[in-house]
């Protein structure tokens, strides 16, 4: 139990990153560039999942050796672009349906997204050792 706690710790700290990074570049491309926070939502995730891959992989999992990295990644991103959707509806209904400003809406899409990404990374990804 305590290999795991440590290692949600790790996957913490890489995801306040990956967040900075996401929150940040949403917040830019919607309020300097005027891009639609759908679009800059998508962009800014994409981002932050490129980072996430990298820091996650050599920091928070260990890597299953009978897996190539080629596939790793493949699962990797079919599980981030499911994160993404669950990301984009989650702004979506937020913003449009119950009328919550974006940034905030932002923070509760991304704490449902981490829990999916955790879970399902620990899942597929994760050697367990």
């Amino acid at each position: 139990m305590g290999k795991l706690i440590a290692q949600f710790m790790k996957f913490g700290v890489v995801g306040v990153i990956a967040f900075v990074i996401d929150y940040g570049l949403l917040a830019l491309l919607t309020e300097v560039f005027g891009v639609n926070y759908l679009v800059s939502a998508t962009i800014s995730f994409t981002v932050s999942v490129i980072f996430n891959y990298l820091a996650s992989m050599r920091y928070v999992f260990t890597h299953k050796e009978d897996m190539s990295r080629r596939r790793e990644f493949v699962i990797f991103v079919v599980l981030s672009v499911i994160g993404l959707i669950i990301n984009n509806l989650c702004m979506w209904a937020g913003v449009e349906l119950l009328g919550i400003h974006y940034l905030i809406t932002k923070i509760v899409a991304t704490a449902i997204v981490m829990i999916w990404n955790f879970v399902t990374r620990k899942i597929f990804l994760d050697a367990g050792e």
